[in-house]
């Protein structure tokens, strides 16, 4: 990952998006996209598309969505107290004695989520509070003093900044899923200068936390030929990762190509065909319900978009302290430029009979 690519990256790491809050990130990403694409636009709920014309090929569209968990001010207590709502698929296990930023109109307030020491708590106090009890301390001294800073609906996020580990290994808050925005920004960038004869939409949607609500809307004014969907995915390679279940995903073996419900046989296979090609190691992970990404949206929408959901190896899914490797995330872009270029030919993935 060259220095360029790394700063676009640290800098939507340090931009707080969650659900319906996402427009500052979204910022980041499209003055990133700007200088290589041949157009930039948005929707009205924020959805950013860069378009690379690369002629009469097939339409791609990869995307990742740009919103991260959070919580959201839900009311202020007469001692100046907020108390809190989640959004999204927040955990309460991970959310206590954590400093926030309280993102206002006015810029952030610094806060931290209460949590009594353990010398005063009881021995049989061993249950998660859920997050509807938990309180943030802003050090108001009352509800005046707080309703000066804060208003009710304003969002929170954990204030936990990038923390590299050892090799390419990065431990952020919110990898999920600033890494698939920076791969499908990245995937249209490196189609470009392949001269891939495909045109590529690299999409970065809103609201995927709270329903892959802005899937469904890009998904319908695109109608793209094909649409990969690119995502952060268990990885279950780490003692924490429960032994009941299973899948073969490891940090630093390559991107995972999705398949069962939802992805597209023809779309997988073209996928497959790009990776053995141009010898980038993929992985593979069986969805045979849903792929939980933004994937099961556009494959359902209008009458059908070929779709396959592309993950990136995550561990700690949804804390503030989840873990990728860089590798991947630079494989997953070079494999779906490797896409745009190899199917310009093809006229469509529909199925044959």
């Amino acid at each position: 990952m060259h220095e360029d690519q790394r700063r676009f990256l640290d800098d939507l790491l340090a931009t707080a998006s969650p659900s319906g809050f996402e427009t500052p990130a979204q910022r980041v990403w499209v003055e990133y996209v700007e200088p290589f694409a041949d157009e930039v636009h948005t929707d009205e709920y924020g959805n950013a598309v860069a378009v690379y014309d690369g002629g009469d090929g097939p339409e791609f569209a990869f995307t990742g969505h740009a919103d991260e968990i959070g919580y959201m001010v839900a009311a202020i207590s007469s001692e100046g107290y907020l108390h809190l709502t989640p959004v999204g698929g927040s955990d309460k296990s991970v959310s206590k004695a954590r400093h926030v930023h309280v993102h206002t109109d006015g810029g952030p307030v610094n806060g931290v989520v209460g949590q009594a020491a353990i010398h005063v708590r009881g021995k049989e106090d061993t249950e998660y509070d859920d997050i509807e009890t938990m309180t943030v301390d802003i050090g108001a001294e009352d509800e005046a003093d707080a309703r000066d800073l804060v208003t009710v609906g304003d969002p929170v996020t954990i204030a936990q900044t990038p923390h590299p580990l050892q090799g390419s290994l990065l431990s952020a808050r919110g990898l999920d899923n600033r890494v698939g925005v920076w791969v499908a920004a990245e995937a249209l960038r490196r189609a470009a200068e392949r001269g891939a004869e495909s045109t590529v939409y690299a999409v970065s949607t809103v609201q995927e936390e709270v329903g892959l609500s802005g899937a469904k809307m890009v998904g319908y004014d695109l109608d793209p030929d094909a649409a990969v969907a690119v995502d952060v995915t268990h990885a279950s390679d780490h003692p924490e990762f429960p032994s009941d279940k299973h899948n073969e995903v490891g940090l630093g073996d390559g991107p995972v190509i999705a398949r069962g419900a939802g992805n597209h046989g023809a779309l997988v296979d073209a996928v497959r065909d790009a990776a053995s090609t141009d010898g980038i190691d993929v992985q593979y992970q069986a969805t045979g319900i849903r792929t939980g990404t933004d994937a099961d949206a556009f494959y359902t929408t209008r009458s059908g978009i070929p779709s396959l959901n592309l993950g990136l190896p995550n561990r700690y899914m949804h804390t503030p302290a989840e873990v990728v490797d860089l590798d991947d995330l630079d494989r997953a872009a070079d494999l779906l430029a490797a896409l745009a270029a190899r199917e310009a030919g093809r006229e469509s993935f529909a199925v044959e009979f």
